[in-house]
């Protein structure tokens, strides 16, 4: 398959099927995190940005039903007040988001890694680790972040939750892990767990991935530890920690999205990334 096929937008029948692309950043120096997803479901679109400056989010967009002309893909797509191009498939995007309300950024995203596929929970597609620049918050960008492309149609009734966990780390490399939880399961030993670390060389999956979180009292993740067995004989496992920088808590029709940037600390080389949580709302 070529590069420009793996892009494309899928389609099925089923009003849950969706494709949908998330670019995601994080800039400690300039204080500045983001992400943005796009999303194309039958003619509709559906877009979410979220912004934080420090710990503040300071930019928000959130809209779905959107009209979308014949053949919409990811060649070139605007929702709303957020739009994404692809420059090199596979290789290099821009993404822009200009809420009415607050701020908003434009972003050149280039991958540094190959694809790291996945597939879990009704859902599949890949994972690239990038390099970030541009503008946030009228503040300069330079930073890592990540790429991902999914598809597919989740049945929410037979999922509790879902889990994602990026780590973007100073050496250049990163981590990718996600994680569903089955509606019913009594802790998370029942979670299918997938995870891989990325860097310009390649790929590397995972063969044990497990991820411990700690929440507050509204059910917030604020902090985390991963600890990453691979398949050798080396007898030993990657482990790493991380607390919340920023968060926030989204209401997504029949979902909700608790999105948070976090500091991360693995095998000893610092970096930040994001930790979400989506589950069905209450």
């Amino acid at each position: 398959m070529s590069d420009a096929e793996r892009e494309r937008a899928r389609s099925q029948p089923g009003a849950g099927f969706t494709d949908a692309v998330m670019f995601s950043f994080g800039d400690r120096t300039s204080g500045v995190y983001g992400l943005a997803r796009l999303g194309i479901s039958g003619a509709q679109g559906s877009a979410l940005a979220v912004l934080f400056d420090g710990r503040e989010p300071v930019g928000l967009l959130a809209e779905g039903g959107v009209t979308l002309s014949e053949g919409a893909g990811w060649d070139a797509l605007a929702v709303g007040a957020l739009d994404t191009t692809t420059e090199v498939p596979l290789k290099s995007w821009k993404v822009a988001v200009a809420p009415k309300d607050g701020e908003g950024f434009e972003l050149s995203f280039e991958a540094v890694s190959p694809p790291a596929d996945f597939e879990g929970g009704g859902m599949e597609g890949y994972e690239q680790l990038c390099r970030v620049t541009g503008t946030a918050a009228g503040r300069p960008v330079d930073c890592l972040g990540q790429r991902g492309h999914s598809w597919g149609d989740p049945d929410w009734t037979e999922i509790d939750r879902t889990r994602s966990v990026a780590a973007w780390l100073e050496d250049g490399s990163a981590l990718a892990l996600g994680s569903v939880r089955p509606a019913g399961a009594a802790d998370h030993a029942a979670e299918d767990v997938w995870a891989t670390l990325l860097n310009a060389q390649g790929v590397l999956p995972v063969d044990e991935p497990r991820l411990s979180t700690t929440y507050d009292g509204d059910g917030h993740q604020r902090r985390a530890g991963v600890e990453l067995w691979m398949d050798d004989d080396e007898g030993f496992a990657h482990r790493g920690s991380g607390h919340v920088l920023c968060g926030s808590s989204l209401e997504l029709g029949s979902l909700r999205l608790d999105c948070s940037f976090f500091a991360w600390r693995l095998d000893g080389r610092e970096g930040v990334g994001r930790y979400d949580v989506l589950r069905r709302a209450t």
